[in-house]
């Protein structure tokens, strides 16, 4: 059992070997940066959740050659304030820009 694993194994890698795939490569990063919340207590039993200012950083992307999926994400969040975009290879050879903003005057 053992060797008939091994020999399937091995034959997958040489399999991979000849056609010449690529690793895939992927990749994130956060960084948040707002604090701890707290509840504020009103009369009549009422209680609010308050957070306190929000603030991240976002980072994504993935590069596997092989299936030709070829994206990435970013986006920075401070209060009120976002901002990103994104890109993404599609099936065509075309590659698809978005940027992105908003705030609590242009929504």
């Amino acid at each position: 059992m053992v060797s008939k694993m091994l020999s399937l194994t091995l034959t997958f890698m040489m399999v991979v070997h000849i056609h010449g795939y690529d690793h895939a490569f992927s990749s994130n990063h956060i960084s948040r940066h707002d604090g701890h919340h707290h509840i504020v207590h009103h009369e009549h039993g009422h209680e609010h959740d308050y957070h306190s200012h929000p603030k991240y950083e976002f980072e994504y992307k993935v590069e596997d050659h092989h299936t030709g999926d070829i994206k990435s994400q970013h986006e920075h969040r401070d209060g009120d304030v976002v901002k990103g975009g994104y890109a993404l290879h599609q099936p065509d050879g075309s590659v698809r820009h978005v940027e992105y903003h908003a705030d609590d005057h242009s929504g």
